[in-house]
């Protein structure tokens, strides 16, 4: 039977269990805990809203991939006889994972912990460590885009959502790679202490309210510095300074030099991208900015980035990032309107 989760919102003090291991990436660890522990600064003074204790197999420095070390709170042995509630238990990931899988003692102490946590999430390649005890049997999960292929032939059970940031099924949460387990971190401070504390700890925290797009998202101004050809690059550029020209594929061979055929060609080779394709996630992109930054209506914001009208706008907000535009506008409203407020915060 499935546990109820009910998590305690809105009262101070939850415990946070981190665990970790040899060669984890440090920001699997590091980067949630500071956006939980973060959150304190924009409660009203009283007890920490989380607190934090780390487990690895002794007390002590823990090596990560960086070369820096962490110091463990407690080892799992010790760790197995405290009886105190675990409102969150996570898993960390990173290259030291598949020993991880071989460390019976880290897996004992996870299905342990696991069975009295109020919810349980992994970061990164943490998934397949709750894979290993059968924690996601049947569930859906996420896991860095690199090892999706991995932790679906390893445990087939498993529905691993490729493109997914982080997933929540039931009362277990997890995350893609690295930053990704920061948006899962963010989404638990939204559920704990609500929406108004997760927009200051994200601005704070210099990160999106909700990162758009999936794991295999991407800006177009990395498409376009990554191109090599001198006329597709000097096409790129102009249509990311010109979203709202009429970008057909027939104006852009015609100022790139190059018949359509051709045109089309060199620039399926050096982008991986159709000229039409392009153009939409250009003009998505000038869209977020604008929804992000200006007061213009939806309407106005729509035929400036080269949409047309608010429809059309609306559909390819949905096919890159699946919300629509207005819901997109709604993450970030808070975000700006409270600026006054933070811009003193703290450091």
């Amino acid at each position: 039977m499935e546990r109820k989760t009910t998590y305690r919102t809105g009262t101070r003090g939850r415990n946070v269990v981190m665990v970790t291991y040899p060669d984890a990436h440090i920001l699997d660890v590091v980067g949630p805990l500071e956006v939980l522990t973060g959150a304190k600064y924009f409660l009203a003074e009283g007890p920490a809203p989380y607190n934090v204790k780390l487990v690895a197999a002794e007390a002590g420095p823990v090596p990560t991939t960086s070369g820096l070390c962490l110091t463990a709170n407690t080892g799992f042995a010790d760790a197995m006889r405290d009886t105190s509630p675990i409102d969150t238990l996570i898993v960390s990931g990173g290259h030291g994972t598949m020993a991880a899988l071989e460390d019976r003692a880290l897996l004992d102490f996870v299905r342990e912990a696991a069975a009295r946590a109020d919810r349980v999430v992994s970061i990164c390649t943490g998934a397949m460590i709750l894979a290993e005890i059968g924690l996601l049997d049947g569930r859906r999960a996420s896991t860095h885009w690199w090892w999706c292929p991995i932790l679906e032939k390893r445990y087939p059970k498993v529905r691993v959502e490729r493109d997914a940031i982080f997933v929540r099924d039931g009362n277990i949460w997890t995350s893609a790679g690295v930053t990704a387990g920061m948006d899962l971190a963010l989404a638990l401070v939204e559920t704990d202490w609500g929406h108004d504390v997760a927009l200051q700890v994200a601005r704070y925290n210099v990160m999106y309210m909700m990162r758009p797009g999936g794991q295999s998202q991407f800006s177009a101004h990395l498409v376009a510095q990554a191109a090599d050809d001198p006329a597709i690059n000097a096409t790129l550029e102009f249509i990311l300074a010109n979203p709202g020209d009429a970008l057909t594929v027939t104006a852009l061979a015609a100022r790139a030099g190059l018949s359509e055929r051709t045109f089309a060609r060199r620039f399926k080779d050096e982008t991986g991208m159709t000229p039409a394709s392009y153009v939409e996630t250009a003009r998505v992109q000038a869209a977020r900015v604008a929804l992000e930054t200006r007061p213009q209506g939806i309407e106005q914001v729509a035929r400036d980035a080269g949409f047309q009208n608010a429809e059309r706008m609306r559909r390819a907000f949905q096919r890159h990032l699946g919300i629509s535009a207005s819901e997109y506008r709604d993450r970030f409203r808070g975000i700006h309107e409270r600026a006054d407020q933070i811009r003193d915060g703290p450091c």
